[in-house]
């Protein structure tokens, strides 16, 4: 809890909803005036930090998952599940899988990077990213893969359904059900990749393709240093993904389709959400040859703001979460001294925005957002 911080939703009252529904229509029920207050980083506490935070609403509570760190040296601690009940104070709730009781030779024992929930056919699907560590292979890269886990209850038990789903390296894998009850994969690996599975064997029905590359021809060059993190949903009868890139910070593209396996096009040659810092990872952009790109920096005090998820918010309505990072060259007159949470990604929310057959999310923010709830 952070009382020093005036957040906080007031006279809140409760939406109790099924998360796939509201996914799919954005309905509110029994809305009043209402306010809702928040600012970004909602998180602020090192020990609740994750990266590629997805957020789940099931009932009057939410609960998120997210890569937890140690990210890139070796190694995490498992999946980690917080839960909220006013979407501002979180709290650790539980491992839905939890490293330490992995036995030795456990085949996904690895990072567990990007876990996602997803609610379809009355049960909670868990998709991990992870491999086996090795004496060779200290981080489980090379055998790094999508598994599937399923459960009655959003906090678990999780039991394995599959795995790895895939027989080469996949990453951020999530799931997708069509007003049909048909149901989809998508995933990264060096570009983005679609199949159609069948979740109670959790076999793939359709082989697996790449369907964008990070350097396609024709795409911009924001794209080019990788591309990961998709998320589907439905509206208006047409499919839309978002997608992450960190070539000049950490941004999020759009994608859309007339069918859940495409073919799929850009909704905007611009990325729709995100941050760029032309010192970001600058030896990243050396050595993928990308460093020739001109830009302007956003004025936000982040060097990373992406891999988001849909989810519904305080309002009833659809928000994205995602990981906000501190830029650690922030310039005056944001404070030159950091806070230790601040050397950590932390969950990062904005309201999501439907019009004129697209979705829009405003940039990311860092003071006190005031939203109505009607």
């Amino acid at each position: 809890m952070r009382n020093q911080f005036i957040y906080g939703l007031l006279f809140f009252t409760s939406f109790s909803f099924s998360q796939n529904n509201d996914l799919k229509k954005g309905i509110k029920t029994n809305a009043i005036e209402k306010v809702f207050k928040y600012t970004n980083p909602i998180t602020r506490d090192s020990i609740l930090s994750m990266r590629d935070y997805m957020i789940n609403k099931v009932g009057d509570k939410w609960y998120a998952v997210g890569t937890s760190n140690p990210v890139w040296t070796g190694p995490n601690p498992g999946v980690k599940l917080l839960i909220s009940d006013d979407m501002i104070n979180w709290k650790f709730h539980s491992y839905l899988i939890d490293a330490t009781k992995l036995p030795e030779d456990c085949p996904y024992n690895g990072r567990f990077w990007a876990p996602e929930i997803h609610f379809i056919q009355n049960k909670y699907w868990l998709t991990i990213n992870s491999g086996k560590v090795t004496k060779e292979d200290p981080k489980g890269m090379n055998t790094h893969s999508i598994w599937l886990f399923s459960a009655d209850k959003i906090t678990g038990p999780y039991k394995l359904v599959n795995g790895p789903l895939t027989n080469q390296y996949n990453n951020d894998a999530t799931l997708f059900e069509d007003d049909n009850g048909d149901t989809y994969l998508y995933c990264s690996g060096n570009g983005l990749f679609q199949a159609k599975i069948d979740l109670k064997s959790g076999k793939l029905t359709t082989p697996i393709e790449k369907f964008l590359d990070k350097k396609q021809p024709g795409y911009p060059e924001w794209m080019i240093g990788g591309i990961e993190g998709p998320f589907v949903i439905k509206k208006e009868g047409t499919y839309f993904m978002f997608f992450s890139t960190w070539t000049r910070g950490y941004e999020v593209g759009l994608l859309k389709s007339k069918s859940p396996l495409g073919p799929w096009e850009l909704v905007s040659q611009e990325p729709i959400f995100g941050t760029r810092k032309k010192g970001y990872r600058p030896e990243l952009a050396v050595s993928g040859g990308y460093d020739h790109l001109k830009f302007t920096d956003t004025q936000d005090p982040y060097q990373e703001t992406g891999h988001n998820a849909l989810f519904i918010g305080p309002d009833g309505n659809l928000w994205t979460s995602c990981h906000y990072f501190m830029y650690d060259k922030r310039p005056y007159p944001y404070s030159q001294t950091f806070q230790p949470w601040e050397k950590f990604p932390q969950l990062g929310i904005e309201p999501v925005y439907y019009a004129n057959g697209r979705f829009y999310i405003n940039p990311p923010t860092w003071t006190e957002q005031v939203v109505p709830i009607k």
